[in-house]
Formats: C-alpha cells, sequence, structure tokens
C-alpha cells in the first residue's frame, strides 16, 4: 500500500476544472496507474481526496495499492517546469502494521453521509431512496454510527471541557459541508438508480477532524484502505491519521 500526497497549482486553468469535476478528476487519479483496482473486487481500492488548507496550498492524497505515476497530473495541474517531481509516495504498509489498539491519534475524513428513506408514495417492495443528511448533528451520528464496525472510536470529551451539556461530547468538528450535482458521462460501472438514469450524480461532501483511539486494528487497517461510506469514486471515504501530541500515539 502506499499514500501519495500531490500539490495541485490552483492557478492554472485546467488545475480549476479538474478541481470543479469530481468525475474528472476520479478520472485522472485511475489513469496514474496502468491496472487500477477492480472497484467489485474484496481487495484494497484507489481512494482520494482534495484538502484545501488554505489559498495557497491545495493538496491531493490517494492511497492506493500500488505506487502511482502522476506525471500527467503534473502537466495538467501541477507545475511542470519545476525541478521537482511534483508528489511524494510513502510506504503505508509498514504504518498500517504498527497500529495497535489504544493508539491515539488525530484524524480527518471527507465523507459522504447519507441514510435510505422511505416515502409514503411508494408501494410495497419498492427501494428506498438514498438522501444525505444535512445537519451536522445527524452527520456526526452517521459517522459515530459506524466506529465500532470500522475499527475505532471517537475520543470523548472530558465532561469540564464540554461547552454544551447536549452536542459537544467528542473531539470531533464537522465542516466544510459541499453540495455537489454534476453529469456522469453513460457507461459507467456504477448501477444507476432511477434518479441517476439522466446521467446526474448528487452527493453532499462533508469533512470530520477529530481524535480517535483505534479498538480493532484489522477493521481500522480495512477503514484506512477501502474507505468508509459511499462515493469513493468522488473524493470520499478517505481517511487519514496524524500524530497527537501528548497522546503517545504510535510511530
Amino acid at each position: 500500500m502506499y499514500l501519495t500526497r500531490f500539490r495541485v497549482n490552483t492557478h492554472r486553468s485546467d488545475a480549476r476544472r479538474l478541481l470543479g469535476s469530481p468525475h474528472r478528476l476520479h478520472g485522472a487519479v485511475n489513469a496514474s496507474f496502468p491496472t487500477p483496482p477492480s472497484r467489485a473486487g474484496s481487495g484494497p481500492r484507489v481512494l482520494w481526496r482534495v484538502d484545501r488548507n488554505a489559498n495557497a496550498e491545495t493538496l491531493l492524497y490517494i492511497v492506493s495499492p500500488t505506487r502511482p505515476d502522476l506525471t500527467h497530473l503534473v502537466e495538467q495541474a501541477g507545475w511542470p517546469a519545476s525541478d521537482e517531481p511534483g508528489w511524494a509516495t510513502f510506504s503505508y504498509a509498514d504504518f498500517l502494521t504498527a497500529l495497535h489498539a489504544g493508539d491515539t491519534w488525530g484524524f480527518r475524513l471527507t465523507a459522504n453521509p447519507v441514510h435510505n428513506i422511505r416515502h409514503q408514495y411508494l408501494k410495497e417492495g419498492e427501494r428506498t431512496k438514498r438522501a444525505a443528511h444535512r445537519t451536522p448533528r445527524h452527520q456526526m451520528r452517521w459517522l459515530l454510527e459506524r466506529q465500532e464496525r470500522a475499527g475505532f472510536e471517537i475520543v470523548q470529551k472530558p465532561e469540564n471541557r464540554r461547552l454544551l451539556p447536549e452536542g459537544d461530547e467528542y473531539e470531533l468538528v464537522v465542516r466544510d459541508q459541499i453540495p455537489l450535482q454534476f453529469h456522469r458521462p453513460p457507461g459507467g460501472e456504477e448501477t444507476r438508480s432511477r434518479a441517476s438514469r439522466k446521467g446526474d450524480v448528487q452527493i453532499t461532501k462533508v469533512t470530520f477532524d477529530g481524535r480517535l483511539r483505534v479498538t480493532e486494528p484489522e477493521l481500522f487497517r480495512r477503514t484506512l484502505t477501502h474507505g468508509l461510506g459511499k462515493a469513493k469514486a468522488y473524493g470520499c471515504g478517505l481517511m487519514t491519521l496524524a500524530p497527537v501530541r501528548g497522546e503517545g500515539a504510535a510511530a
């Protein structure tokens, strides 16, 4: 497994077009691999996420089973005239192996929190409709409901640090809710729902920042390499970790 970080040159028009179209960026990421893993398989897949940390810094993160070659992305959205390669790739396998139960990490996850709803006009046996969670409270609950199966738990705040009697129990911030609607060309791999047969994709991307504790290392490794939630092809599902000062996190 590999973790790659690519710095996007947002001053270039081609880069802005890529960032404005999750479908185009998905294609550009997959073009970095001679044979991308099938999304229908059970093994690790290609995951990616765009972080806009500041006006002058936009980063593309990719987690993948094989090492990518981002030369084409440098030509489209990087600094082709620079002496530097434009991206850095790190071996992820040793890091994953070193994760243990009880380790505490800071994390960032961009996800598509959704739930299934049933309208009153649906007939018996008809499929429910997938809808996005709209409020931070429901988005937070979506993540908390998945933490056990994903091999981690969100760290709870001490009572003396809670600013509210309810809704501030966890080391968790929900930010950057971004509703997206874009056209998907025909012939895609994903099965189309009735709403998407016209070629439109609608997702709501939300970023979670917080602290977690590893509870089941094997499940957690799967979360980091397979992603969490829906819309993984469009920049959702990738969780990254950062050391927490003073918490004795694993190296």
